[in-house]
């Protein structure tokens, strides 16, 4: 891997931290409870418990991906940088930039 891609990379990293540090902050405020003094309802307050759950489903996941993230960062100065943790081949470029926290290639993943 060339410096120049490794700079690519790191770049990407940080946008996608920054990114998912401000979904998480969204995902934190539309998880709140809902409060009983709302008059709205049975209907309409089952739809806004389901809705809770897919949100907090993603708050969740958004924040496995910051650690995710975080990790790689840390890694990105090392040799083995861009080496599948499974089959120990080279990870493409364009996965790494389209998912920077990767740790594994397409076929691996699969």
């Amino acid at each position: 891997m060339t410096k120049k891609q490794r700079i690519q990379i790191r770049n990407r990293i940080k946008e996608a931290i920054l990114d998912t540090e401000q979904k998480i902050l969204e995902y934190s405020e539309l998880s709140k409870p809902i409060s009983p003094e709302n008059a709205i309802g049975r209907i309409s307050r089952m739809d806004a418990i389901n809705n809770k759950s897919v949100v907090e489903a993603a708050l969740r996941e958004s924040k496995k991906k910051l650690s995710d993230l975080k990790f790689v960062e840390g890694l990105i100065h090392k040799d083995d940088f861009g080496i599948c943790i499974s089959c120990k081949q080279s990870i493409p470029i364009g996965r790494i930039l389209f998912r920077p926290q990767s740790k594994k290639c397409v076929k691996c993943a699969n």
